[in-house]
């Protein structure tokens, strides 16, 4: 595992100030151009996914589609991407949840998730845990189960794994670096 997490770690850039002045901005493009590392990380994901025995993955809009689908392909899971609100058509599902500064809503298709489901959210980035809470809630008002949650990066700094836990229930949060 250590060598993954240096490959990972040697092609995730550093963007100072942005998107804002004093924010650290960790930059995957470099790592999803790189076949080898994208290859490497959509392995170790897909065996997340294995190991929790999922039936489908979530994808959390955006880099979470980007991550996810390579990972329910390789696992030959469905995929299921959780939109901004107003993305989706037809019959949806929404869960509104609090941000910094202000609000924000997701949604998934009501008939994508079903009871016997069982459900590994996939993000790129762990960082207060809002919107990976909030999908949580969906999963389980959708009526599957939540089998965890696997990042990329968690930022520990910022706690969301602590805020997470009550939510996942016993169900694990994998993240394959910790910064």
């Amino acid at each position: 595992m250590t060598d993954i997490k240096e490959l990972l770690l040697s092609r995730i850039r550093d963007v100072a100030d942005y998107p804002e002045p004093g924010v650290m901005f960790k930059d995957i493009t470099p790592l999803l151009a790189d076949p080898a590392a994208f290859t490497a990380l959509t392995d170790a994901l897909a065996e997340i996914a294995a190991n929790t025995g999922a039936t489908k993955i979530v994808g959390l809009e955006a880099r979470g589609f980007i991550l996810g689908a390579p990972v329910a392909v390789r696992a030959g899971l469905g995929f299921i991407p959780v939109r901004k609100a107003g993305k989706l058509p037809g019959a949806t599902l929404s869960q509104a949840y609090d941000l910094e500064y202000g609000s924000a809503e997701i949604e998934v298709h009501a008939e994508d998730l079903a009871a016997g489901d069982r459900v590994l959210v996939i993000d790129d980035v762990l960082a207060t845990g809002g919107t990976a809470e909030a999908s949580i809630q969906l999963i389980r008002r959708a009526g599957a189960d939540v089998a965890g949650l696997a990042v990329l990066m968690e930022l520990g700094f910022l706690g969301g794994r602590a805020r997470l836990e009550p939510s996942l229930a016993g169900a694990p949060l994998e993240a394959l670096l910790v910064i």
